[in-house]
Order: C-alpha cells, then structure tokens, then sequence
C-alpha cells in the first residue's frame, strides 16, 4: 500500500521580494474591512476642514499678513492653508501605519493569516504602504476640495500640491510603518504622539518660521512634516525652487527606508 506524506496547502512563505500584485491582494483586504467603519474616514477628513475654518479664516481675519515664501507677505488663509494640507495627509497616512498596523499584526493575527498565502513579509509593508498612501490622499483630495472655494489654489503650480500631499503620506507611512513593528504594548503609541504633536505644532503650521528662537529653528528645519508644508507652501503660493527637490527627496527617502525596515521586521516577527 503506498503512503503518502501529508503536504501543507501552502508552503510557509520566507522572506522575499516585493511582489507589487500579490500586495494589492492586502489593499482589497483593507477595502473590503474597512466598508462598516467609513465614519473613520469621515472624521479624519473633516479635522483639517475646521481648523482651517477656525484658524485660517475666523482668527485670520484678526491677523495681519505673515511672511510667506521668498519673504512675500501672503495672507493668513494663504499660509496656514498649504499646512493643513500636509498634516492631512500626514495625519491619514501616520495613524493607520501605526494603530491599525499594530492591531493586525498584534491582536488581530490578520498577518499570520496573510502568510498562509502566496503574499511574503515584503507583500504585506508594500501593500498596507499602498493603503496608507491611499487614505492619506483621500484626506488630501477632501481637504483641498474645501480649500479651493478660499481661493487658496491661485498659483498655476497648486496643480502639483496633491501629489506632493501623496508623497508626504508616503513618507511618513513608511515611518509609521517601521515604527509600528518595533512596538509592543498600546502605551507606546505615547510615543507616536509624542512625535507627531509637536511637528503639528511647530513646523511652520500656524506661524513663519522666524519666530521662533535659532535653537528651535534647526529642530523644526529637519522635521520631515516642515520639509512637506515647504512643498505644499511653495506650490500653493507660486515659490518653486530647486530647494523642493531636495526636500522631496527627503520623503522619499524616508519611505523607502520605512518600507525596507518594515518588511525586514515583518519577515522576522511572523516567520521566526
């Protein structure tokens, strides 16, 4: 009588290249999952919205004109408009890289399920990188829809303020990504916190730069939420240099890199 090994359905998948197809599999997974929770979106989208209406347009009317880029007075509206554009997509991006993130890969197992099919460690960082991406640019689009009836988009170069909003959630879903993988209890999300409440506060959101004392200025000058509402601002308001390359590159670099230690940690916490 022949006997025959019994042989797993998949076999355990390793560490590997990134399969740009295979990762959209988790994209359709997040859709699908996140169908019964649109009030999510709903609220994160509409965080901007109000502080644009309260600060931007009420308390801008009390505030004489700020020094844009280049030095040109611009109006308040004007200023803090292209910032909130940024921490939008900031804010999409970073929270899902970082609470939703650890709830699969930690409590809700959806990634040792994940590896039961031909998706690797590489697959799930490029395809939750990809989901990310895609609500902090839905934040973004939300944002500068309302935006545009402020008359903020005057410069023919507002055209690319979107997807420089797509590069700075890209930037930073790698970030949150990496640092997601490294956490192990909700109480680091103080952490998470820590990081993004300053940055919000500081990073040129609501005041010039020159404000603030030399000490502080280095700090906020390599943030990587300055370097976007420095695209943002710069587009927005028709100040394009070849300064924004290189803060463009910044973020990029900044992805790649989250994208690269998150599949590696990935690979080591759900194949070891």
């Amino acid at each position: 009588m022949t006997s025959y090994a019994l042989q797993p359905r998949v076999a355990p998948r390793l560490p590997g290249t990134f399969g740009t197809r295979r990762s959209l599999r988790l994209v359709e997974r997040n859709i699908v999952s996140y169908r019964r929770m649109w009030l999510m979106f709903l609220t994160g989208a509409l965080e901007p919205v109000f502080y644009l209406l309260s600060l931007g347009v009420g308390l801008g009317q009390l505030i004489p004109n700020v020094t844009g880029p280049g030095g040109a007075p611009v109006t308040y509206v004007h200023f803090v408009a292209p910032a909130l554009l940024a921490t939008a997509a900031m804010n999409g991006a970073m929270y899902d890289a970082t609470f939703g993130i650890f709830f699969r890969l930690k409590y809700g197992k959806v990634y040792d399920a994940v590896l039961a099919t031909p998706l690797t460690p590489p697959d799930i960082a490029l395809g939750e990188l990809t989901w990310c991406l895609m609500r902090g640019g839905f934040y973004a689009v939300a944002f500068t829809i309302v935006a545009s009836f402020f008359g903020v988009l005057a410069s023919p170069w507002a055209v690319l303020a979107i997807p420089a909003a797509l590069l700075i959630g890209l930037g930073f879903a790698g970030l949150g990504m990496a640092i997601a993988t490294y956490m192990k209890s909700w109480q680091d999300f103080e952490v998470v916190n820590l990081l993004m409440m300053p940055m919000f506060l500081f990073s040129t959101t609501f005041f010039p730069l020159g404000v603030y004392p030399r000490g502080l200025q280095l700090f906020v000058e390599i943030t990587p939420l300055y370097q976007g509402i420095e695209i943002v601002r710069g587009l927005m308001l028709g100040a394009v240099g070849p300064s924004l390359l290189l803060r463009a590159l910044y973020l990029a670099l900044m992805a790649l890199a989250g994208l690269a230690i998150a599949a590696r940690r990935f690979g080591r916490l759900l194949t070891a």
